[in-house]
């Protein structure tokens, strides 16, 4: 490790730099948006009707475009009525699924009426927005940490056994941070476990299913094929999104269910909405055409990020190999580090008031709290390769002047 006096040196040089960069989520970038350009020309949705006759420039269809669900069935290998098709955000499906749970139950009985409320497992270190959803809809959260090949079962079927616990959210391929992969064996442990709450619900947020980074890609096993051999399909709600795919701003989204869920929720989505962008579901459905469509273009995504996650980790390795940890995923959008105790919210001060903004330090926990001040989430997508390499290499000065009590 560097004398501390010579990090010093280092940090004031790059003070005087007057950097602005950010580092705090992971965005695509710029050059990533551009590989889609052509998805905004109007010969996509002309004529502006669906392969059904419909008029997408109308009112209708809230379950989604037949084209669109059937797009979405194929990506995530479920049958097309098992599809609702929605806007940009999966996440906004995901809040919406869970307030109805919390106002009138999945199935009639409302989790806001559990006397002494609801918990919620959730799989640590994880994806700050799934925490801060919970939060809002006042559900307590319950930390699980991950194993190598995903959560510890062993603890999730042990505090499923709580009737008050109705339920865990997680991402599982390519996990935010981790970029880890949930092996066959804990997919299956889902669909199988005995948990004391009828109406116990996983969230499968199945964000980065296509995002390989390499050709040696992971494999995530289908977990809705898992659950029908335990006849558990009801326990599971699955999303996924364009937003990494098109546009964060002007994707689309789905979520999977059972036949008895989907019919649930579209009695209360019909309340909700008249429909989606059903003329964003339909140039994205004749862009992409199939899995094979989105696969390819998905390669060219990879291409611009491998040499960013490849910069970071050479970095990382060269500067902080003595006193850190970190993960190499082979897809997703972040890299996990962690520092010694106590200085992950050091170090990130350190960067921000440098001008690096990183993801605060504890976001990958529930109620931002990281039990040991270790943890950082790198998102190497969004700047340029340039502004990601100064970023990084401040990172490393800022962490070593923690571990050393600056």
């Amino acid at each position: 490790m560097k004398s501390i006096s010579q990090l010093q040196d280092e940090y004031r040089q790059a003070q005087a730099k007057g950097l602005k960069l950010d580092m705090s989520r992971g965005k695509p970038g710029a050059d990533q948006l551009a590989l889609s350009e052509d998805i905004l020309d109007a010969r996509w949705v002309t004529p502006a009707k669906a392969e059904n006759g419909f008029d997408c420039r109308n009112y209708g269809l809230p379950e989604g475009l037949p084209e669109a669900r059937r797009l979405f069935a194929e990506l995530l290998e479920v049958p097309p009525d098992w599809i609702l098709a929605g806007n940009n955000a999966s996440l906004q499906l995901m809040f919406d699924y869970l307030a109805q749970c919390m106002l009138l139950g999945p199935t009639g009985s409302p989790w806001s009426k559990v006397e002494g409320g609801v918990k919620f497992l959730c799989p640590v270190p994880g994806y700050d927005r799934h925490f801060g959803v919970l939060e809002l809809l006042g559900i307590e959260m319950v930390n699980v940490p991950m194993l190598a090949d995903g959560p510890d079962m062993d603890l999730v079927e042990a505090l499923a056994r709580d009737p008050a616990v109705k339920g865990l959210i997680c991402v599982p391929k390519y996990s935010n941070p981790e970029g880890k992969t949930y092996s066959d064996a804990v997919v299956r442990r889902f669909a199988s476990m005995q948990t004391a709450a009828e109406d116990f619900r996983v969230i499968w947020d199945n964000a980065y299913l296509v995002h390989d980074l390499y050709d040696t890609t992971d494999t995530l096993l289908n977990v809705f094929e898992a659950a029908k051999e335990c006849g558990t399909e009801d326990r599971l709600i699955e999303v996924a999104s364009f937003s990494k795919i098109s546009f964060p701003g002007g994707g689309v989204s789905a979520l999977a269910a059972s036949p008895a869920n989907i019919k649930q929720i579209m009695k209360r989505v019909g309340m909700q909405t008249i429909g989606p962008d059903k003329l964003n579901q339909l140039r994205h459905a004749r862009y992409f055409q199939d899995l094979a469509g989105i696969k390819a273009h998905m390669q060219k995504h990879a291409e611009i990020l491998r040499p960013k996650f490849g910069a970071v980790l050479e970095i990382l390795a060269r500067e902080l190999s003595d006193i850190a940890t970190w993960t190499a995923p082979r897809g997703g959008y972040f890299i996990s580090l962690d520092l010694p105790a106590g200085c992950a919210k050091r170090a990130v001060q350190l960067c921000r008031e440098a001008g690096v903004v990183l993801t605060p330090a504890g976001a990958p926990f529930p109620y931002g709290r990281d039990p040991e001040d270790r943890n950082i989430r790198i998102a190497p997508t969004f700047p340029p390769a340039a502004e990601l390499v100064a970023a990084t290499e401040l990172l490393c000065v800022c962490a070593q002047m923690a571990a050393q009590g600056a």
